[in-house]
């Protein structure tokens, strides 16, 4: 089965490289060359166009940052769809705005090919590991046809149809950057009341209060790096995602209002560059007191 990948960035890059330590027939593209280096000496073949990527893959995936990456990608004269072949499958790793995906697979389907969305989750280690979490939407005998593939990776959820892995996807992130816009105001509110940082920690991982951020995303609070491998430009580009999505079911997210606004203020203190745990900083700075806490904290993205 020949597989074209398409964006080699922090997490790319590593879901890419567990498909070519499976032995899977790759070819890469990226806008830099150099992110494909490493997956070309472990035997991937470039690609100079989006479109030679896709040529003759059964299987193309595309992990790129933003719904107008998709588009800048997918379309135009060297655009990845000009290169899909009829049967073959199109499967978008993005965190996606739900009706670009729809109309891009509407496009796909005039050409013969099919359509998968499905966004993942498990972070820089997870994709490094082979061990994230996939949610898949598309027509089940397609998403069927990808998941040996797809499971390679990780873990794949199947989700419904077209549109329904980016709309849990996005669930999950809703929940994710409430935990995050609170984790902070949680351990400064513990700290004030004198209690120390390490037996607060402990005991919020072992309560109700427990979560992935409290365990996973935590330490980089601690560090003091606020976790560099996913900048707060991205949370607002989900969170915006999200906001859209409420308004198409007809949802109101008045706690998720709150947070993006709390993004909102962080992006704008900090720049949207830097690491997301930005937004816990800002209970450091209005309290003129830091959440640093003595340790060896491992690089999660390069552990």
């Amino acid at each position: 089965m020949r597989i074209g990948f398409i964006g080699l960035g922090n997490m790319g890059a590593n879901m890419a490289m567990v498909l070519a330590r499976a032995g899977r027939q790759l070819t890469v593209h990226d806008i830099d060359r150099e992110r494909a280096a490493a997956l070309e000496e472990a035997g991937a073949q470039w690609a100079d166009t989006p479109r030679d990527c896709a040529q003759g893959a059964d299987i193309l995936i595309t992990s790129l940052p933003r719904p107008q990456t998709v588009e800048a990608v997918m379309l135009g004269e060297t655009g990845a769809l000009a290169g899909l072949g009829e049967g073959a499958i199109w499967v978008d790793t993005t965190t996606n705005d739900v009706d670009v995906v729809e109309r891009i697979a509407a496009m796909a389907a005039e050409r013969g090919a099919h359509t998968v969305d499905s966004p993942v989750t498990g972070a820089v280690d997870g994709a490094r590991r082979g061990e994230l979490t996939l949610f898949a939407g598309g027509a089940p005998q397609v998403v069927d046809a990808v998941e040996p593939v797809l499971s390679q990776m990780g873990r794949v959820i199947k989700c419904g149809p077209l549109g329904t892995g980016n709309a849990v996807k996005l669930v999950t992130n809703y929940l994710w950057f409430t935990h995050a816009a609170v984790i902070g105001e949680g351990l400064m509110l513990g700290k004030r009341a004198g209690v120390e940082l390490d037996v607060l920690w402990d005991a919020i991982k072992d309560s109700v209060g427990d979560s992935f951020v409290a365990r996973h995303d935590a330490p980089s609070i601690f560090a003091g790096h606020y976790d560099p491998s996913f900048t707060l430009g991205l949370c607002l580009k989900d969170l915006g995602l999200c906001e859209k999505l409420a308004r198409r079911g007809g949802t109101p997210i008045p706690i998720g209002d709150r947070v993006a606004e709390r993004f909102a203020m962080a992006a704008g203190a900090y720049g949207e560059d830097v690491g997301e745990l930005h937004v816990a900083k800002l209970i450091e700075d209005e309290t003129d007191t830091d959440l640093r806490l003595e340790g060896d904290w491992p690089l999660h993205w390069e552990a």
